[in-house]
């Protein structure tokens, strides 16, 4: 089942167990069941501590528990955990196995100290990069606390569930049976929304914190670029981010990045983040701000959890999020059937028809991706003439299963019994509309910059852009900005860190021309 490669990385993985852990199955006569029992034996064979039973109940077919000998029911894979999940079967295996977490303790006694029962069950797809963080938290939290438990369902093998429960993204939770959200969660966003009391514990926390020198909004390339810059000038650098590494957790292929010859996104934030981490930088992670003020030679950053944090400079990196269309439908059936990640959720459309909206590289990219999935692909495009790169234009003609439409203008997406059934469009040309039937809409039309909370507060372009001098500098003296959200004309990850660089030498440049001499007494002071 295994290749012999991954084999061998395994048996030394499954070296650390500390106990033993049975593979309890529950299995029926199909190929998928046969194929999940070849695995588990296997797995079995590696060590003198794993045990593998078939136990013939209620459960899900095929799916196996991980659990400890007479121990508890917590964690359950509904499905073959390879592709993107097999690293969350590695790990499920090693902590049931005593092999410790990596959390820190404050952590730990927080998910320890959770009462009530949540039972969570998670609707993945094997191909989903965003789906893993979010079935390894719930495992880790399953692992930890005996009122929690887990199951990982892979949809496209339980695909009544999904058609019962409407799922139409992954991944997509349900508490108690009840949805709880969809799309990528890290653990430190699953925890505030169960642990009431999580917000006013860290707001109390982050509001103790002394001034920084330079505080950064935003953990994406700009972001994590500007931190290290900062931190290797040797002054006190904080990051606030309401997810490390932003979009580009987003991206899979990446083959542009200079002398990185090809990689993807969620690779890329880990070293970003893992290079962050060599210096001695605040990461305040999972935390939005809310606004942005003068507080006399300093400047303070209201987070949406009330804290306030204070500092002399600060790099606005917010980045960017995917535009959406605006037309009717759109958000009604987000979630289900509207989507903004093919590599996500085209797994769970396989077979169907659907729709691309966006006719530059990420949506010729999208609809060539799908193509390999699902039915067939209708790619629509606003302007007389797709603006992709030609190499991708070569490619997207050459399959058969997809259309091309230019000068259209979607109006409307349309839908029944909660999910998408079409969209409509108008020709620019002949300004007839036109319905296509359709199962999803994956809309790929650009990024629109985070600067929301910003407006009134520094100068922006017609586009919502934060607009900079040649130093980063903003319309606030002290305000640097960095990426994706300021006027920079190429929206690209290598061009991003570079601006983050610039902006931290240019916070650094202002610190020095400006005396805050008094505002460090009165810190010490303090």
């Amino acid at each position: 089942m295994l290749e012999a490669a991954i084999a061998g990385q395994l048996n030394t993985y499954l070296g650390n167990l500390k106990r033993p852990i049975e593979l309890v199955a529950s299995l029926d006569d199909s190929a998928k069941s046969s194929e999940l029992r070849q695995l588990l034996q296997q797995i079995a064979t590696m060590s003198p501590l794993v045990t593998y039973i078939e136990k013939n109940d209620d459960s899900r077919k095929p799916s196996f528990l991980v659990t400890q000998a007479n121990g508890n029911d917590n964690i359950r894979f509904a499905g073959i955990p390879m592709g993107h999940e097999f690293t969350s079967l590695v790990l499920a295996l090693l902590h049931v196995g005593g092999h410790p977490t990596k959390l820190d303790q404050e952590t730990i006694d927080q998910i320890q100290g959770l009462e009530g029962e949540y039972v969570f069950e998670t609707y993945i797809s094997l191909s989903c990069h965003n789906c893993p963080e979010v079935v390894q938290a719930l495992n880790l939290m399953a692992v930890l606390n005996p009122n929690i438990s887990h199951t990982m369902i892979d949809g496209a093998l339980f695909q009544d569930e999904v058609d019962q429960r409407k799922v139409m993204a992954v991944p997509t939770v349900y508490l108690n049976g009840e949805n709880f959200g969809a799309g990528r969660m890290t653990l430190a966003e699953i925890l505030p929304k169960i642990d009431a009391g999580a917000a006013a514990k860290d707001a109390a926390k982050l509001n103790q914190k002394q001034n920084f020198d330079v505080l950064i909004i935003g953990g994406g390339p700009a972001g994590g670029s500007a931190a290290i810059y900062a931190a290797r000038k040797g002054i006190r650098t904080g990051i606030v981010a309401e997810r490390f590494g932003g979009q580009v957790m987003d991206t899979l292929a990446i083959e542009n990045f200079i002398s990185v010859k090809a990689t993807e996104g969620p690779k890329l934030v880990a070293a970003l983040e893992e290079h962050v981490n060599e210096y001695d930088v605040d990461v305040m992670n999972v935390q939005r701000a809310k606004s942005l003020n003068k507080n006399g030679k300093l400047l303070d950053v209201e987070l949406e959890n009330g804290a306030i944090l204070t500092s002399k400079t600060v790099i606005l990196a917010t980045g960017a999020r995917w535009r959406e269309l605006g037309v009717p439908g759109e958000q009604e059936y987000r979630g289900h059937g509207v989507a903004y990640c093919p590599h996500c959720d085209g797994p769970l459309f396989k077979g169907q028809p659907v729709a691309v909206i966006g006719g530059g590289n990420s949506g010729v990219e999208a609809a060539i991706d799908l193509a390999g999935i699902v039915g067939h692909v209708t790619l629509i495009e606003f302007n007389s003439e797709l603006r992709a790169d030609a190499i991708l234009q070569k490619k997207l003609f050459s399959l058969n299963n997809i259309k091309v439409i230019t000068g259209a203008q979607t109006t409307e997406i349309t839908g029944a019994d909660g999910k998408v059934n079409g969209l409509t469009y108008i020709d620019r040309t002949t300004e007839q509309t036109h319905t296509v039937d359709l199962k999803a809409v994956f809309v790929q039309i650009g990024l629109i910059p985070n600067t929301d909370w910003l407006k009134g507060t520094i100068e922006l372009s017609k586009f919502g852009e934060i607009e900079v001098d040649n130093h980063g500098m903003t319309s606030l003296p002290g305000v640097f900005a960095a990426g994706d959200v300021t006027t920079i004309p190429y929206k690209q990850i290598i061009m991003a860190m570079g601006d983050g660089a610039r902006a931290a030498l240019g916070a650094f440049d202002y610190l020095i021309r400006n005396d805050f001499d008094h505002d460090n007494e009165a810190d010490e002071a303090a």
